[in-house]
């Protein structure tokens, strides 16, 4: 009569057991390093949003913000909730604060998605994404978006 040795069970159970921590400590990682992608890459910001690049938008992206439109010296684009496409309804002292984005040269060849409007109340041309007008904020500088949620004005976005 041969005996089995108690070692081999208890080897395999070892091992079993090292398997299974090396997976979970593996799991946990990937999952450390894809909250640390996500961080960086706000889930609002759409990673298939088309970069806009030329004279007249530029397509910006800010930790908190994520993908959003600028003039081509950063300043940050902004469309007004009480405006409709192709109409500016931003008059009078809200222009004080919130500047109509207006063309100071050619209107011709503009990149999609990006159109002008003569505004009623002064026969300005105003540039628009999307048909909607679009404005900067006195308060912003470069690079920075300090009006989005302010007055019923969002951050244009891409």
């Amino acid at each position: 009569m041969s005996k089995k040795s108690p070692v081999v069970p208890i080897v395999i159970a070892a091992v079993v057991i090292v398997v299974i921590v090396a997976v979970v400590l593996g799991l946990s990682g990937n999952k450390a390093n894809s909250n640390n992608k996500a961080t960086k890459t706000p889930s609002h910001a759409s990673a298939s949003a088309p970069s806009i690049n030329n004279a007249v938008v530029i397509t910006k992206n800010l930790a908190g913000i994520g993908a959003y439109l600028a003039e081509p010296n950063g300043y940050a684009l902004y469309t007004y909730n009480s405006d409709r496409p192709g109409v500016s309804n931003c008059t009078g002292s809200c222009l004080s604060i919130w500047p109509a984005y207006q063309d100071k040269g050619s209107t011709t060849n503009l990149p999609a998605g990006i159109g002008t409007i003569k505004r009623a109340d002064n026969g300005e041309i105003q540039y628009t994404y999307k048909g909607m007008p679009l404005y900067t904020f006195v308060s912003d500088k470069p690079d920075q978006v300090t009006g989005n949620g302010v007055a019923g004005f969002s951050v244009a976005r891409p």
